[in-house]
């Protein structure tokens, strides 16, 4: 049995989310959802989220999980509005609490405790949960971030931000508990798949050349072409490429707001007594 697999993207973030089900029982699950947010005017909507809502409603299906591949810094999850509408459990890797550890004293939040209570399940490497017939695996697939978990569903994985289309290459390592000889280590382990896994991936960035957006790809095609890590490249030679090229990149631009949103799996802080809700923006100097 194969999984149906539908995909949202949001061209604000260049995020692909993932509506994924089981043809005889319409189980589902939502792989990192987006939460949109218009940081000029630091405006909340859940625009992206209601589409996502409304596939399910018309089809009948059953939701059952929310699932991250791991704590974003480029967009906000409404992880915690889709459970706060459906009952669905947010799901992420067990090692979330690492993230939490060193977010959670820069943002002050207080509110959180670095143990991973704010989401439903914390998953271990090798972990199934049941999707109807079929069965979600884990993948432990660090580097990116600590916490990164790929999901395995039939012939489909859902890489997240380890790897993106094969003309695009390789996530970053450099956010604080990143390492790019553990992303070269999880690449390799995602690349042992059948050749013919289907690869979803949490991005795509157009790169020169490309015009349209593209989010579907095969272990066969990244080992032959993608061009960070296809097959004869080293451990050695991808640290190298990328630890250079992390160095010449940006912060994204939502990581402040991100983060501390997704610590808390999707949701924002505490009102305060006037009942407003604030993000923070803690400031460097020197």
């Amino acid at each position: 049995m194969l999984p149906r697999v539908q995909t949202f993207f949001d061209p604000a973030t260049s995020t692909a989310t993932y509506l994924v089900s089981d043809p005889s029982t319409g189980a589902a699950a939502v792989i990192d959802p987006v939460l949109d947010f218009e940081p000029k005017a630091a405006r909340l909507s859940t625009t992206s989220a209601d589409a996502i809502l409304q596939a399910v409603r018309d089809q009948g299906l059953s939701l059952a999980y929310v699932l991250e591949t791991h704590a974003h810094a480029d967009h906000l999850s409404a992880a915690d509005y889709i459970r706060r509408t459906t009952g669905a459990k947010v799901a992420i890797g067990e090692r979330i609490t690492e993230v939490q550890k060193q977010f959670i004293p820069m943002f002050e939040a207080d509110d959180v405790t670095a143990d991973g209570r704010a989401f439903d399940h914390l998953l271990r490497d090798g972990e199934t949960l049941p999707l109807g017939e079929l069965e979600v695996r884990v993948m432990s697939t660090p580097g990116h971030t600590p916490a990164c978990v790929s999901y395995i569903v039939g012939d489909a994985a859902f890489i997240g931000d380890t790897l993106f289309m094969p003309d695009y290459g390789s996530a970053r390592a450099d956010f604080p508990g990143g390492d790019a000889t553990a992303l070269y280590r999880s690449i390799r382990r995602i690349l042992d798949l059948p050749p013919q896994t289907r690869l979803h991936v949490g991005h795509d960035y157009l790169p020169a050349g490309r015009t349209e957006n593209a989010w579907e790809t095969t272990v066969a095609e990244q080992r032959a072409r993608n061009v960070h890590v296809h097959d004869g490249i080293d451990e050695a030679g991808f640290v190298a490429m990328r630890t250079a090229r992390d160095a010449t990149l940006a912060p994204p631009v939502l990581i402040l707001p991100s983060l501390q949103v997704n610590i808390r799996a999707g949701a924002m802080p505490p009102a305060s007594p006037a009942g407003r809700v604030f993000l923070r923006l803690p400031v460097t100097t020197g």
